[in-house]
Formats: structure tokens, C-alpha cells, sequence
């Protein structure tokens, strides 16, 4: 019987200790590292041999969980990256995959769930909650509601890192129309916050990172 090595990345002491103690009792895995946070989870992986890291999205400090995800399947042969997180828009949802993770499960989920989510994942095969994949499927479904050439226009200078300030005054516009115009943006989006915004945007192809 082949073994999956596990590594944990969490911020929370508690919930590392918890799914140690959850995943130390199936006999095909192993628990081989932890990490509390991105850094070091990069730092751990590159180090120790592992078939899949348990990966949170919010780690408090430094880096997130998608981009410790990123730089993780950067590394020479690079192990599968679950995500396993409380957080379950269609944002987060988005940027997870869209850099690599092998797949999305939420905390709330049954111990049985995650147990099966580690074996899929390191079959090499995609593993979403029954949530999660219901999400995925109502966006497929039904588009999202499309943007207007004035809010891709301001999605473009959101990438090259232009103020609401510096955006008003490039488009000839008040800052206030600016903030409208980045409501509109984010609920169309399912965001909220800038990066997330232009993330989205260039996941869906809407807009591309200047060069």
C-alpha cells in the first residue's frame, strides 16, 4: 500500500494539531510537515519529500495561500496543492485553481471528505466539495454579468497599479465616478478588494497584466 505524504499549511496551531490528529489515523497517510505560513511552507516542501500540501487561503502574515500555491508548483517536481479553507467565493474559488491547486475543499466538510480529497488529489485528479463544485457549476450555467468598456478601462490601469486619484485623472473623470464605477466592478466580479479585481479580470481573460 503506497502512502500519501501530507503537508499541512495553516495559520492556526489548533487546526494544524487537528488535522494531524484527523489524517494520522488513516493508514495510507502521512503527515510529513507543517508550515504556518506561505514562506514557509515553500521553504518545508522544497525540503521534504511530499505528495500533497493542505493548503489555507488566509495565513495571516506575508503571503497567501494562492501565492504560496504558485511559487509551491514552481518547484522542481512539484507535489499536488489542495486547498482547505473556510472561504468559498467565487473569487477565491477562481484564483485557487486558476494558479494550479489540484483542487478546493471547505473546512466545514466531513473528516471522510477530506480523506478522499487527499487520495484524489494525489492521484492526480481534481477534488471539490460537493459545494464547491456546485458553485463551479452555476457559473458555467449562468454567465457573469458583463463589464462595460469604461469599467475594462478602469480594470486596466487597477493592473498597472494607478491610484483612484491617478485614475480620475487619467480618464478625465471625478474620483467619486471612479468608486462607482469599482462597486459595480467588484459585485460584478464577486470581489473585494482591488487585487482581487484584477486577478479575476485576468483569469477571465477580460484584461491582460501590463508587460
Amino acid at each position: 500500500m503506497s502512502v500519501v505524504r501530507v503537508t499541512i499549511v495553516d495559520d492556526h496551531p489548533v487546526v494544524r494539531a487537528g488535522l494531524r490528529a484527523l489524517l494520522g489515523g488513516e493508514p495510507d497517510i502521512e503527515v510529513v510537515g507543517e508550515a504556518a505560513d506561505g514562506e514557509e511552507a515553500v521553504r518545508r516542501v522544497g525540503l521534504v519529500p511530499t505528495d500533497v500540501v493542505l493548503m489555507d487561503l488566509q495565513l495571516g502574515r506575508g503571503i497567501d495561500g494562492v501565492e504560496a500555491t504558485r511559487r509551491i508548483l514552481a518547484l522542481p517536481d512539484p507535489p499536488r496543492v489542495l486547498v482547505l479553507t473556510t472561504y468559498d467565493s467565487d473569487a477565491d474559488i477562481s484564483r485557487a485553481i486558476a494558479v494550479g491547486a489540484a483542487g478546493y475543499l471547505l473546512k466545514a466538510g466531513p473528516p471522510d471528505e477530506l480523506f478522499q480529497g487527499v487520495r484524489t488529489a494525489a492521484r492526480g485528479e481534481t477534488a471539490l466539495s460537493p459545494e464547491v463544485a456546485t458553485r463551479l457549476a452555476d457559473r458555467l450555467r449562468e454567465p457573469a454579468p458583463a463589464l462595460s468598456p469604461r469599467e475594462i478601462e478602469i480594470l486596466e490601469l487597477l493592473a498597472e497599479g494607478l491610484s483612484n486619484q491617478r485614475i480620475a485623472r487619467r480618464l478625465l473623470i471625478s474620483e467619486a465616478t471612479v468608486k462607482t464605477h469599482l462597486v459595480h466592478i467588484f459585485a460584478k466580479l464577486d470581489v473585494g478588494t482591488r487585487t482581487a479585481a484584477v486577478a479575476a479580470a485576468v483569469e477571465r481573460r477580460l484584461i491582460r497584466l501590463p508587460g
